[in-house]
């Protein structure tokens, strides 16, 4: 009894004096809840985006503090705009849309993937495996997917009907179907126009001008600029064709000097002289461009004026630009000085000093347009000069609403990046769910068989959470889930061809025959983020909010 009574005293006496490491109000979540935890978070987020995948999923509507409104189906757009406030869904949202962020496209595919991921490997973690060999088949079957992919992508190269099958595959899942086909034309003709041998493509060039006006599908490809303001001088020309166009950044206006200065007069003679020199500076500047007009624009040339200044232009000079017939625009935009000339040609000068016509570009046509209160120039040239390439265009986006035109344009902008990632891998792969299905297979019959030990769970995971994207297409069109994608991986397994989804007739099919095209980069970047982050998750073994702020120093 008296060893008893010692032990107990003994065990007293370490629980006084055992330090807590951990704050004690801190929320401590351990072990299997904190793998309950972020499955939950995970499978939330999948059951939320998951409605949206395909060209024939829902779409939600977001309403803002102050009743803003805005319908849309992008899954980047979705996570960007909901306030996601569990740290786990929140982990898996930022990386979605680094995804997005880096090749346009699949921020729904890496919520579904890893959420999938998550789900299967809750069922066997609770049976008992460690979480680590569940992440060690991740690996194997990450890699020899990867490996699969390399050596099944046969670069076909980038003729037009690729790029457009490209571009509409991609317009489809986030607009109606007439809308995505009108709009992967217009992407596709601009990309071609930005386009430089040897260079990279520069979306950049491309400039996406929103408008509210008429309906989404009169939005339209502009080969030239529209500027989102008008001339300043009511008797300036309000359309002129066959334009001399000078690009410029020179102040055009009074300024002040740049140091403290004081200037002394000691009669009204004296200050009206020094009034003439003030302006006789800009006046000059003003005659300059007005000679190089007199000697370029003649009659038998037909040819005319517009000038475009980075900086301003006071109203005596646009009185005399407004004389000669010339058309002036001041403060443009900084990031459309490169645009116009590589739209139009010429040299954007910061002097007009010894000014020559090899300076100037050339458009077809120059018009203003009025909506409502907004002015808008449209800079157009409607047939390819000789001898001068055009590098840059602008899309105008239209649409009754103002949700209309962000939806469109969010769209042309995926559209965009989804051509850039075709030219850039030089082919695309076939869609609809065909990928993942071939993956499947390859991982069950090959890579599965070829693990040893516990880790082909693993392997079995991955595979059949890849097969989440063409159950997904088939639930979201309405057709028998089951049925369908044991049609396809049974075709796929005797035939070895690339067997996808049709989700308007709700059998299999050929994804290549019909123009049905992913990005090969896309696909690259979902099996190197969506697992990785899978494999963190489930390698968590303690969540603690302790209140601290982190991430400073």
């Amino acid at each position: 009894f008296w060893l008893k009574g010692l032990l107990s005293a003994a065990t007293r006496e370490v629980r006084r004096t055992m330090v807590s490491v951990v704050n004690s109000r801190a929320d401590v979540l351990k072990s299997s809840q904190a793998l309950a935890v972020n499955c939950s978070a995970a499978k939330g987020l999948m059951e939320i985006m998951k409605n949206n995948l395909g060209p024939r999923g829902s779409v939600k509507m977001l309403v803002g503090g102050a009743g803003q409104v805005k319908i849309t189906k992008d899954g980047c757009v979705l996570l960007k705009e909901m306030q996601i406030q569990h740290p786990t869904a929140s982990m898996i949202a930022r990386a979605a849309t680094a995804q997005d962020d880096m090749t346009g496209d699949g921020t729904t595919t890496n919520v579904l993937i890893i959420g999938e991921l998550l789900r299967q490997s809750e069922r066997h973690i609770e049976d008992g495996l460690h979480p680590r060999i569940l992440a060690e088949g991740f690996d194997l079957a990450r890699q020899a997917t990867m490996d699969f992919l390399e050596g099944w992508y046969k670069p076909q190269g980038t003729d037009r009907e690729l790029l457009y099958n490209v571009a509409k595959t991609g317009l489809r899942t986030k607009l109606q179907p007439v809308l995505a086909d009108q709009l992967a034309e217009i992407v596709v003709d601009a990309c071609e126009i930005v386009s430089r041998e040897g260079q990279a493509l520069d979306l950049h060039m491309v400039e996406i001008l929103a408008m509210k006006h008429k309906l989404a599908t009169e939005t339209k490809l502009i080969r030239g600029m529209v500027l989102d303001h008008g001339s300043r001088h009511p008797d300036m020309p309000k359309r002129l064709e066959n334009c001399y166009i000078l690009t410029c950044n020179v102040s055009l206006e009074y300024e002040k000097s740049e140091v403290n200065s004081t200037f002394a007069y000691s009669n009204a003679e004296q200050r009206d002289r020094l009034v003439d020199a003030e302006r006789k500076f800009t006046d000059d500047k003003v005659q300059q461009v007005i000679k190089l007009k007199k000697e370029v624009c003649t009659e038998e040339n037909k040819k005319t004026f517009v000038l475009i200044n980075q900086k301003g232009i006071d109203p005596p000079s646009l009185e005399l630009l407004a004389r000669e017939g010339i058309i002036a625009l001041r403060r443009a935009k900084r990031r459309n000085m490169e645009r116009l000339t590589l739209a139009f040609g010429g040299v954007a000068v910061n002097s007009f000093e010894d000014l020559e016509v090899d300076d100037l570009g050339s458009a077809d046509l120059v018009y203003e347009e009025t909506l409502g209160d907004d002015k808008y120039t449209f800079i157009e040239n409607r047939s390819q000069a000789e001898g001068v390439n055009r590098h840059s265009c602008c899309i105008l986006v239209r649409g009754p609403n103002d949700h209309t035109v962000k939806q469109v344009e969010d769209a042309v902008r995926d559209g965009l990046r989804s051509v850039k990632n075709a030219m850039e891998d030089n082919g695309a792969i076939p869609g609809g769910g065909a990928f993942e299905i071939a993956a499947h297979h390859h991982l069950m019959q090959k890579t599965r068989l070829a693990t040893e030990g516990k880790a082909k769970l693993g392997v079995e995971v991955f595979a059949n959470a890849l097969l989440s994207i063409p159950k997904t297409l088939a639930e979201n069109s309405g057709f028998d889930v089951q049925e369908l994608i044991i049609k396809a991986v049974d075709q796929h397994a005797k035939t070895n061809d690339m067997i996808g989804i049709d989700v308007d007739t709700g059998d299999t099919f050929l994804p290549a025959t019909v123009g049905v095209w992913d990005n090969v980069c896309v696909k690259k970047q979902i099996l190197n983020l969506a697992p990785v982050l899978a494999q963190q998750l489930l390698l968590v073994d303690e969540v603690i909010r302790a209140g601290r702020q982190m991430g400073g120093k």
